[in-house]
């Protein structure tokens, strides 16, 4: 165990090639929710239309530090980044949860 901990083997041994080929193991076969690592979703997704607009979810830290005035335009770089093409956003909404802190925006697009 001490020679494991302080990787006392010589490069190319039996006993390395061995070593090495456990952490890989561990590392490839370990399921994922062992770590209870997840997928983060994208942080803008894409909503229902309603009547000629459409509307985009955007996660709160996308927007933060961004002046009321430059939201609208700053979401619509935003959405060319991620949708490859220039969207025209009309208004950002925030969205606010039951003890009114801000938990996402919504950009609204006009069709």
């Amino acid at each position: 165990m001490k020679r494991l901990i302080f990787w006392d083997f010589p490069r190319g041994s039996r006993p390395y090639d061995l070593a090495v080929g456990v952490i890989l193991a561990f590392i490839f076969l370990t399921p994922r929710t062992f770590f209870k690592d997840q997928p983060r979703p994208s942080s803008i997704v894409q909503m229902p239309s309603v009547g000629d607009s459409d509307i985009y979810w955007l996660e709160t830290d996308l927007l933060a530090g961004t002046p009321e005035q430059d939201k609208p335009q700053r979401a619509s770089d935003l959405l060319f980044g991620q949708r490859g093409k220039r969207l025209h956003v009309t208004h950002v909404e925030p969205f606010f949860d039951a003890e009114q802190e801000i938990k996402g925006y919504m950009a609204i697009v006009k069709k």
